[in-house]
């Protein structure tokens, strides 16, 4: 059976978004971010549209910039504490922000990436983090429910992948990213390195094409990523 070429052009792939779409964005400060797709959603200009990102990235880069042309309903995040304009934002109620804690964060997408409704910690009970939040008793002991997260769509950088969607992921780039790629209705990926199908080596494949639905071939990562190269 041959395997489907899922190349897209960058302009084809995120006009798949649409106003009012819920999307994951990998990485870790600038490690593993998709500066490109941003950059293109930022140029496409969907409106009314929540994020999921482990941060805010720093003011004049990344989601600041759809942040700053007014695309941002909600961000759903770990910290803002490098964006004073983000911040800004939420203190003046232009955009609503969920907190989680980091690790919190990471298994809700990957509950969400693999079919639960949720799970059960102890973690935050007590502070603003559980505020709202459900509460259960297992054995006399209280924990809150932290349900899973999925979304309408992710976008994903890749140190390489292939035409049908495998993608291998550069050092600290792994973080939020494999996660994410299990947790959307569709994957965008980008890369700088897209091989021929059959070129990767199985064993270093961290996500397998079968999750990512649309796979953009780079020719420039985008200036905001030369920063650091992860």
């Amino acid at each position: 059976m041959k395997l489907p070429d899922k190349t897209r052009s960058i302009e084809e792939a995120v006009a798949r978004i649409g106003d009012g779409a819920s999307i994951m964005i990998g990485g870790f400060g600038v490690p593993g971010t998709p500066f490109n797709l941003i950059a293109e959603l930022v140029r496409q200009g969907q409106k009314d549209l929540t994020l999921i990102k482990n941060d805010a990235n720093e003011a004049g880069m990344g989601i600041d910039h759809l942040l700053a042309n007014g695309q941002v309903k909600k961000l759903i995040v770990t910290h803002l504490g490098l964006n004073a304009h983000a911040i800004e934002l939420m203190n003046g109620g232009k955009i609503e922000v969920e907190f989680c804690a980091q690790g919190i964060l990471a298994e809700r997408i990957r509950a969400g990436g693999s079919g639960l409704a949720g799970f059960i910690s102890d973690i935050g009970i007590g502070t603003e983090l559980a505020e709202g939040k459900q509460m259960v008793t297992v054995d006399g002991k209280d924990y809150v429910l932290e349900t899973a997260l999925r979304t309408d769509a992710a976008f994903i950088h890749a140190q390489c992948c292939d035409g049908f969607g495998n993608l291998v992921f550069a050092k600290t780039a792994r973080n939020f990213n494999p996660l994410m790629a299990m947790a959307a209705d569709c994957v965008i990926a980008q890369s700088l390195n897209c091989l021929p199908i059959g070129a990767l080596e199985p064993d270093s494949i961290h996500t397998p094409g079968p999750f990512v639905d649309h796979v953009v071939a780079l020719e420039n990562l985008h200036k905001e990523y030369a920063i650091v190269r992860r």
